[in-house]
């Protein structure tokens, strides 16, 4: 799999990220090794994952991903083979959020004890913190990065305004920047991302690894009725479930049946067509969905699919 430059870092990342919020939710950590061995040797070498994962599902208590991946990395050796994304700033447990000095440093000590590693190549700041001085965060990160603890930093769920505004205030006072920002970008969710985010990452050189690449599922094409969606307990997605959603879903199957494809390798190939975007973000929980996402990749739609599915979108 051919790999991808991620903004300016000088990091190379294979052009689809492996999302590890499933890892020690929805699967368990045999299956999460599993997964993560047939990844890396299919040439994805990008995982991403956060602190937080997965509070919700354990009783307010996070670090389950972050561990998983840390046992796996210790097993298998492949440390210098993967680069790690994870994320710090959504709350952990009382007083345990944010992005102030005092937090980060306490929270990526935490982070790089359960990944078993001694550097965090991506570190992303989940939440934005209007609490806490631009300046601060950034000066943090920037000793970080000095200490050898972190290579990049990246931004997740900023607005365009703060976003533009932390740029401004890591140049005025030369301290490390924002360098990828991971914003949510689907067919279907689309209208933030470009009316907001498109040109500011575009002009800047920003790395895009966008959350949601297939929509909650729903890109796939497994969920067409709220039949659908009762037996697999995917209630949240009835939002998609009207009919501009059910006219991109026909767009995608008239894609997928021209290129032999299915619906969720064509939804990700349109991403990576997109200019602005480095890397979708995408989780599997089986070897089967984990080779529909790796096929994605090598999937080139040509400028009358690409467009097929644009204006279906709209």
């Amino acid at each position: 799999m051919d790999k991808v430059k991620l903004g300016t870092t000088g990091i190379d990342v294979s052009p689809l990220c492996f999302g590890g919020n499933v890892f020690g939710w929805t699967i368990d950590e045999a299956t999460s090794f599993k997964i993560l061995d047939a990844a890396t040797n299919a040439g994805i070498n990008f995982i991403d994952t956060a602190d937080v994962y997965s509070t919700w599902a354990h009783g307010g208590e996070g670090g389950q991903s972050e561990t998983i991946i840390g046992k796996w990395l210790k097993q298998s050796g492949k440390r210098d083979n993967v680069i790690i994304a994870t994320k710090v700033g959504k709350e952990m447990g009382p007083d345990k959020k944010g992005l102030s000095r005092a937090y980060i440093t306490q929270a990526v000590e935490d982070s790089l004890k359960r990944l078993q590693t001694d550097y965090i190549d991506l570190y992303q700041s989940h939440d934005d913190d209007t609490h806490t001085p631009l300046r601060e965060t950034l000066e943090v990160y920037t000793d970080l990065i000095k200490q050898g603890k972190v290579r990049a930093i990246g931004a997740s769920n900023y607005s365009a305004t703060r976003l533009t505004e932390a740029l401004h205030v890591s140049k005025e006072h030369n301290l490390a920047t924002y360098q990828t920002l991971q914003p949510l970008y689907n067919l279907y969710d689309r209208a933030d991302f470009e009316a907001e985010f498109k040109d500011v990452c575009l002009e800047n050189d920003i790395a895009v690894i966008n959350f949601y690449a297939l929509a909650s599922g729903f890109l796939t094409g497994k969920y067409r009725t709220e039949a659908d969606l009762a037996t697999t307990k995917r209630a949240s997605n009835k939002k998609y479930l009207n009919n501009r959603g059910l006219k991109i879903l026909n767009a995608i199957d008239q894609v997928a049946a021209q290129y032999r494809a299915n619906p969720a390798q064509v939804s990700i190939a349109w991403l990576l067509a997109q200019p602005a975007v480095t890397a979708p973000i995408a989780s599997a929980t089986s070897i089967e969905q984990l080779a529909d996402l790796v096929k994605a990749t090598n999937l080139k739609l040509d400028t009358e699919a690409i467009a097929l599915l644009t204006e279906a979108s709209n």
